[in-house]
């Protein structure tokens, strides 16, 4: 028992305490504000609905807001107190007192009836049409709070509403889509959906040229009087409302100003244009074909004005990523005196070369470090169409300074060319894409070369072609009909009988290898809404390889399938990757991860080829274990191999991480993670590696552990220390290896923590 009070005694000292000493720095007179209580209805017996909730609503919007509190103490106020009244406007003193710490909020700097009003009128916007609040103050030991009291009465409803009964246009069209509003009957009296109600009703006229009107122009009338606590709503168009919003506007001219600058304001407006269909195109250095503009404006002459046309166009000039500023300009003719609008288009483009280059360095947690130099030459609108072509060259290199294998160097060289059409290129057929999004055909050729040190060397040749489109902002589909790969293997070292005896799963790598397929992938994601609390992501991704292309290759003598004397691979392969972003409060987030991958060869081939299959361990993956070191299944890479490169045809991997902020643009994080890779038939070479569902969840490698990350928004960089806690690779009933933990042993900590360095969140 004694145990239990000292401590306890302690902590109510140290509260005691810290009272005492931000009260004593006061002035005479002066009361410390602790705070807001808000009291609901306490003279009566009617309680309300969702109480609790409406009084932590009522109690966040007084003001001032109090002292800034860490389990009942006010820290930032003791910090700004203790360090006192700074002689130079710079300093140590000055730094704490102004930038850490935070002034006293005083109980005189409480506005009882502006609060009052506040409190009464947001109680109002929620239904409760009869509310009063009042508000007093307590003062006990230099120290005050305000005390609320709202005697709320009964919650509104709405009994009808009535929609504008004239015969005008305007009148027809709100009574024509009067099926969509947000006000029901039976729901209660919210001044928020009432709002929202004119937003609807102006989109819908926007939708049918009304230009110029505005939500404002509306007026929902509320009849309280009718009993039961309940309203009549009347909706109508206020008659101080300016003609110029009561009339629809169609479309006259559609000036399109695609070399705009403010400097050739006055040159372009004097040129002639260029007439194209519905268009005058002012662009005397004919920097653009006519044609861009067909799938970049939705609008046509004559036409009526639409809100929906409007966004479109905006949107897909922007996103078609060839102009630093777009603005369109809508202008009434003859000064409001009929309904014809000229529609004018700012398009200033962007520089037509441009030339990036980075520097990457690298930490990884197979002992590697290394750097990566990438230079990138993107020239736009390449063929007067908004295309763009990106050149890049990258170099790296990677050396390992600790574990069995010192100085142990990779080397990797690439160049890729890659050109983008901001339109769907289809032999015999024009697809026609009306969304805000620009589709996209993609053709790329690239060449990478790794070099293993004095092992082996891989040089491979890709060349794809495809499409990426949105189907809208939460959707997007990449579909490759068509991609080539071609892997070319050469053993450096003499000693190639032990390279394959020390790493059986090197045989797979070193293999000549040809690919010839397609692929798809289709995303989606609300992350962009961030008032969301729950957030989700869903990537899913289809590869085949031999299928329908390989029907067009001829077989051998040997019946096999065969380019350039290479059996030509023949597989499926497919992955999905489900995350979800679960916010707890504003700076805690629970992120969860779930990703599995199945491969099935067939044909000339009994696994999947190297480029392609799945991978366990590192940095984005299972963060305590050596990259690419885990599996596949049960078998274990020898300590001394020099490059773990085990793979497999199936992945099954589950990552939670518990994500919260520490202070500025530093973020925490406390995660586990589960997993591991499996050959779909086992090699005889690499006992335990073969895929048994009865024995997966017993295979599973699971690590834990914690990380700091600077979050700027721009750029996130990743510091994680993780350490196995289960390792499949021991015998059964061994696995879990939890209870060996041990941070206070220097070989403990060699053998199991990994350190990983990371640009950007691991998921």
């Amino acid at each position: 028992m004694k145990k239990l009070i000292s401590p306890t005694l302690l902590i109510v000292s140290c509260l005691v305490w810290s009272a005492c000493s931000n009260t004593k720095y006061l002035k005479p007179g002066q009361t410390l504000y602790t705070g807001a209580e808000v009291k609901i209805n306490p003279d009566s017996t009617t309680k309300i609905a969702n109480e609790k909730d409406v009084k932590s609503d009522l109690e966040s919007k007084t003001r001032p807001a109090p002292n800034k509190t860490l389990l009942g103490l006010r820290p930032k106020l003791y910090i700004y107190n203790l360090a006192g009244e700074p002689k130079k406007p710079k300093g140590i003193k000055h730094w704490l007192r102004t930038k850490v710490g935070e002034p006293p909020v005083l109980l005189s700097d409480v506005k009882l009836k502006y609060n009052n009003a506040v409190l009464t009128s947001y109680l109002i916007s929620q239904g409760y049409l009869q509310s009063v609040v009042t508000g007093d103050t307590v003062v006990k030991n230099r120290t005050g709070k305000a005390v609320y009291t709202a005697e709320t009465g009964n919650r509104y409803k709405i009994n009808n509403i009535t929609f504008p009964k004239d015969s005008g246009n305007l009148a027809r069209i709100v009574n024509q889509y009067k099926d969509k509003t947000l006000l029901k009957k039976g729901d209660f009296y919210n001044l928020e959906v009432f709002k929202n109600e004119r937003i609807r009703i102006d989109n819908d006229l926007k939708e049918s040229g009304y230009f110029y009107f505005s939500p404002d122009y509306l007026i929902l009338q509320v009849d309280s009087t009718i009993g039961k606590s309940q309203v009549n709503i009347t909706v109508k168009v206020k008659d101080i409302a300016p003609d110029a919003g009561l009339k629809p506007y169609t479309i006259k001219n559609i000036n399109i100003y695609p070399n705009y600058s403010l400097r050739r304001d006055s040159i372009l407006r004097k040129s002639k244009p260029f007439e194209y269909g519905d268009f005058n195109i002012y662009d005397d250095r004919k920097m653009f074909k006519p044609r861009l503009f067909d799938r970049l404006v939705f609008f046509k002459k004559g036409e009526t004005y639409n809100r929906r046309d409007h966004n479109q166009s905006l949107n897909r000039m922007v996103n078609i990523n060839a102009f630093q500023a777009v603005r369109a300009e809508f202008l009434p003719v003859d000064s409001f005196k009929n309904n014809q609008l000229d529609l004018n288009i700012y398009l200033t483009p962007l520089k037509k070369n441009s030339l990036s280059f980075s520097v990457t360095g690298t930490s990884k947690s197979n002992n590697f470090v290394g750097s990566e130099v990438k230079v990138t030459q993107t020239t736009r609108n390449l063929f007067r169409g908004a295309e763009q072509l990106d050149v890049s060259l990258s170099g790296g290199f990677e050396t390992q300074v600790s574990g069995q294998a010192r100085n142990l160097n990779s080397y990797s060289f690439t160049a890729q060319g890659k050109l983008t059409f901001p339109r769907f290129i289809v032999p015999f057929y024009k697809p026609n894409s009306t969304n805000a999004f620009i589709p996209k055909t993609i053709a790329s050729l690239s060449y990478e070369l790794l070099s293993r040190g004095s092992l082996y060397d891989l040089s491979s040749f890709k060349a794809e072609y495809g499409y990426l489109w949105k189907e809208n902002q939460y959707k997007e589909h990449t579909f490759n009909p068509i991609s080539l790969t071609y892997v070319r293997p050469s053993i450096t070292t003499k000693d190639t009988a032990g390279l394959y005896r020390n790493n059986p799963g090197l045989k797979n790598i070193l293999d000549k290898q040809f690919i010839i397929g397609s692929s798809y992938n289709f995303t989606y994601t609300n992350q962009m809404e961030e008032a969301r609390r729950n957030n989700i992501y869903f990537n899913g991704n289809i590869q085949t390889g031999g299928n329908i292309w390989g029907l067009f290759i001829p077989k051998d003598s040997n019946g096999e399938r065969t380019i350039l004397k290479v059996p030509l691979t023949q597989f499926v392969r497919l992955e999905t990757d489900l995350r979800n972003y679960y916010k707890i409060n504003r700076k805690v987030t629970w992120a969860n991860r779930f990703n599995v991958g199945y491969g099935y060869a067939y044909g000339n081939s009994t696994s999947l080829p190297f480029v392609k299959q799945f991978f366990a361990g590192g940095t984005n993956d299972i963060r305590g274990f050596a990259s690419r070191s885990l599996g596949p299944g049960t078998y274990k890479v020898a300590d001394t191999v020099q490059y773990a490169d085990q793979s497999g045809d199936i992945k099954i991997m589950l990552n939670t991480e518990l994500r919260f902020k520490l202070f500025s643009v530093l973020y925490g994080a406390l995660f586990a993670d589960a997993g591991n890779v499996w050959l779909r038939k086992e090699d005889p070479n690499r006992p335990g590696s073969g895929f048994k569902l009865k024995n997966a969840l017993s295979e599973m490698a699971v690590a834990t552990g914690a990380g700091l990350r600077v979050d700027a928004k721009i750029f996130v960089i990743r510091l994680d220390v993780a350490f196995p806690i289960r390792k499949p690779y021991l015998p059964e009933g061994q696995r879990w290896v939890i209870d060996q933990v041990a941070f206070g042993d220097k070989g403990w900590r060699k053998e199991n923590l990994i350190y990983n360095i990371g640009i950007g969140y691991p998921f």
